[in-house]
């Protein structure tokens, strides 16, 4: 038995050296290879810029960018709105969820040219004045964040939630609010704040 584990064990020990020393044999990147910081400053061809448009939190905004620049980056960078958070970048946890037209969108996913005149809310956009939106003043009640990072997200995500009608049971608002992430766990919170806004409304 132990001579049947040495052997395996030799045997992915040499596979790892092997692979290791192939890898480690590679070439690597000459310096003119790497990008620098003065081509990454350089600004895009004015082929690749477009002036972008949109009503955002009931203001109207305009910004010249490259036409690769994503919704979020619009928001965060070039609109000083910050609230909408840069999670993942990859659309998979729901931190930069905004509205657009009055329906959720994972801002990090979608470019702002294609939004040209759409109507964007933010997380900065929900509250009236002093006066906070029901849903933010709701997570307060509930304790529905710990650290924080992912409440904007959360909270556009559920005020879409409850106007769509997706608060029927509390399975029915966590399947709805499936594609936002809370690193800290604080989900049982959060349907409890959307469940009591929805009945409030």
């Amino acid at each position: 038995m132990s001579e049947t584990f040495d052997e395996a064990t030799t045997l992915k020990r040499r596979t790892f050296v092997a692979a290791s020393t192939a890898v480690a044999g590679l070439p690597l990147l000459s310096s003119d290879r790497l990008p620098t910081a003065t081509a990454a400053a350089t600004p895009a061809p004015a082929d690749r810029l477009s002036t972008v448009r949109l009503t955002v939190n009931g203001e109207q905004r305009t910004a010249r960018v490259d036409n690769r620049t994503s919704l979020l980056d619009l928001l965060r960078e070039h609109l000083d709105l910050p609230g909408t958070k840069k999670g993942c970048d990859q659309g998979a946890c729901g931190a930069c969820t905004v509205l657009v037209d009055d329906r959720r969108v994972n801002a990090c996913l979608t470019l702002a040219v294609m939004h040209q005149g759409a109507r964007v809310t933010t997380i900065e956009g929900l509250a009236r004045g002093e006066q906070l939106h029901p849903l933010q003043q709701a997570f307060i009640d509930h304790d529905g964040l710990q650290c924080g990072y992912c409440t904007p997200g959360q909270v556009m995500s559920g005020v879409a939630c409850i106007a769509e009608g997706h608060t029927g049971s509390r399975a029915e608002i966590r399947e709805w609010m499936s594609g936002n992430l809370c690193r800290c766990g604080a989900y049982t919170n959060i349907v409890s704040a959307i469940e009591q806004t929805a009945k409030e409304a």
